[in-house]
């Protein structure tokens, strides 16, 4: 058996996510088009043959402005450490630039792989181009793909493969992550916020689920300020409503799903009150 762990890391929205959610073959991190969509680490497990790849989706890394961007910043770089392949990914449809090389100059770079992402959105031209600038960082493997329709992932994955060591199964056959239950559906909320709200206030939010007996799941949606509150819920609900269809469905069936917004004043320049929402 050969297995090891890869992590994927990035500035904010180069599509680490929606890569792994490719490779998995099934939705295991939540994904929007608006930055800072992760703030945890979510792992994916990838099975072929006699190989088992356990992937680290990690926080983009960006410039904090609170609490919780310091402390989703740290997730990010603890999660290079101690895995047998770093992943830097970088978005071909935007210049490569300070921030990107920010983050290549906190890992490994001559042992990390480079993954020029959204091959399907820039032209040729520009993909080579943007390979030709990243080439300059000395990265051991450098690869375009498009994690939205598949092309490259294959000769991706059968490079990592091959830099698998020997090894145990870390995970049984049919477990693709290893993410909570409670907290899957708490991000799953959060997701259609991501999506139905506009602006800063999505990075206002915080979900967790505070009661699980199926099939009756409570989940809390945290905001900071009262005004933000009737935002969340939206005019008679329905806006909160629609979240909740939409998480539900995503959801086993039979499941209720209950939806409660609190306010918690400043919550994520708060570093306690971050740590215990789990981020």
């Amino acid at each position: 058996m050969r297995s090891g762990f890869v992590t994927f890391v990035g500035r904010p929205n180069v599509g680490k996510s929606t890569l792994l959610n490719a490779i998995c073959g099934e939705k295991v991190s939540i994904v929007s088009n608006k930055p800072q969509t992760t703030r945890t680490r979510i792992r994916g497990v990838w099975n072929r043959g006699d190989t088992q790849i356990v992937f680290v989706d990690t926080p983009g890394i960006h410039k904090p402005v609170s609490a919780l961007g310091e402390r989703v910043n740290a997730t990010a770089l603890d999660g290079a450490d101690d895995v047998d392949v770093v992943c830097l990914l970088i978005d071909a449809t935007e210049p490569f630039g300070r921030g990107d090389r920010w983050v290549a100059d906190r890992i490994d770079i001559s042992k990390a792989f480079v993954i020029v992402n959204k091959t399907d959105r820039a032209s040729p031209s520009k993909v080579l181009t943007q390979l030709g600038a990243v080439g300059a960082l000395g990265a051991a493997e450098y690869f375009p793909v498009s994690a939205k329709n598949g092309q490259g992932v294959d000769v991706l994955l059968a490079k990592l493969s091959d830099r698998m060591p020997d090894g145990p199964k870390y995970f049984p056959d049919g477990m693709i992550t290893d993410t909570p239950e409670a907290q899957w559906v708490a991000e799953l909320v959060r997701e259609q916020l991501l999506h139905l709200l506009e602006d800063e206030l999505p990075y206002s939010i915080a979900t967790r689920v505070t009661q699980w007996e199926w099939p009756l799941v409570k989940c809390e949606i945290i905001v900071e300020r009262e005004s933000q509150k009737g935002m969340v819920i939206g005019k008679s609900g329905d806006l909160l409503k629609k979240v909740g269809v939409a998480a539900r469905a995503q959801m086993p069936d039979g499941a209720y799903l209950e939806l409660k917004v609190v306010v918690d004043k400043n919550w994520q320049r708060n570093a306690e009150k971050v740590r215990q929402l789990g981020y």
